[in-house]
């Protein structure tokens, strides 16, 4: 079962948008900022820095996380800028979705050379 896959579709073309026009080798924050503008112009409903309540054994923590994006208010985004991701990478999304019961997590990342490296995470 491929939970969103229209709105993810759409929420990696506009991550290709950005790849394809800017290449790789910035921060993180310039690729935080043209998705953002990407998302807008595409008109992919988002929050940037989206502060999502974590939960453990039914108990709302005060810690919080901060996603890069929530898309469709049901999809976590999160960004990098590496030369390639690794089990960290994918640990920290996976995480985040089991603590807030998120059931997708788009992993992204800006900085391999090659091409715009993703992967789908689900929960």
């Amino acid at each position: 079962m491929i939970f969103y896959k229209e709105e993810s579709y759409k929420i990696v073309g506009a991550a290709f948008k950005v790849y394809n026009t800017l290449g790789h080798g910035f921060l993180e924050a310039v690729y935080q900022e043209t998705l953002e503008i990407e998302l807008q112009r595409q008109g992919i409903p988002y929050e940037r820095e989206k502060e999502l309540t974590i939960t453990y054994d039914g108990v709302e923590l005060k810690q919080t996380y901060k996603a890069d994006f929530v898309c469709y208010g049901k999809i976590i985004v999160e960004l990098k800028a590496v030369n390639a991701l690794d089990d960290a990478h994918r640990s920290q999304v996976y995480n985040y979705l089991r603590a807030t019961n998120y059931k997708l997590g788009l992993l992204l990342n800006f900085g391999c050379p090659d091409e715009l490296e993703k992967e789908r995470i689900v929960l």
